[in-house]
């Protein structure tokens, strides 16, 4: 089975402050043309999305020089809510360890959910290769620089604004590529996860 964990792009979440997205259509059969054509412009952090380390960091790395190993593999979902403690964090990545620990490399927070500092540090200490959440930061809204501070400075990547509503607690295998824009910042992906039932 295939879920869809991807916001569609044109009615998508926006960061409070960030542009949205805008499709132009430039061609139209319907209107005589020979093909049909659109042209769009947005943010790189719009609807689903991944932060390179380069979002928060000077010299951290663009998107485009992330390894797609980050973002491809097994992953655990697991749903919360409120706000993450670090003891909250040592018990995902317990259950997690315990179902598949290559899957614990990955965690996508299924919920309402805000991953606090200390939970940042737990997950960076474990060193996991991405945090994944439906909100569109993984930190408090109204000040997100220390929490992705503290999981970009060791090369946990973010997926943000993924949507997990229809999909069970459980290990996946994710593919959530992002597409490769030369020195940004971050860019928007199709995610994906797969599961064999």
């Amino acid at each position: 089975m295939i879920y869809d964990i991807s916001q569609p792009l044109f009615e998508c979440s926006v960061y409070p402050g960030d542009p949205g997205p805008v499709r132009t259509v430039l061609s139209r059969m319907e209107d005589g043309a020979l093909y049909n054509l659109t042209a769009f412009s947005m943010c790189a952090h719009n609807g689903t999305h991944v932060d390179a380390l380069y979002h928060f960091i000077r010299e951290g790395k663009s998107i485009d020089r992330v390894s797609l190993d980050r973002f491809i593999g097994p992953a655990c979902v697991v749903t919360m809510s409120g706000d993450i403690s670090a003891e909250d964090a040592h018990d995902v990545l317990f259950r997690a360890r315990v179902q598949d620990p290559e899957a614990a490399k990955r965690i996508l927070i299924r919920g309402r959910a805000t991953v606090t500092l200390e939970a940042a540090r737990v997950f960076a200490d474990a060193g996991l290769y991405l945090i994944g959440n439906e909100s569109q930061t993984v930190g408090p809204e109204d000040g997100p620089m220390a929490v992705h501070l503290a999981l970009l400075s060791r090369e946990v990547v973010l997926l943000e604004g993924i949507r997990l509503g229809e999909v069970p607690d459980g290990v996946y295998t994710l593919y959530a590529a992002p597409l490769n824009l030369t020195g940004a910042d971050g860019a928007p992906c199709r995610a994906v996860l797969v599961t064999d039932n």
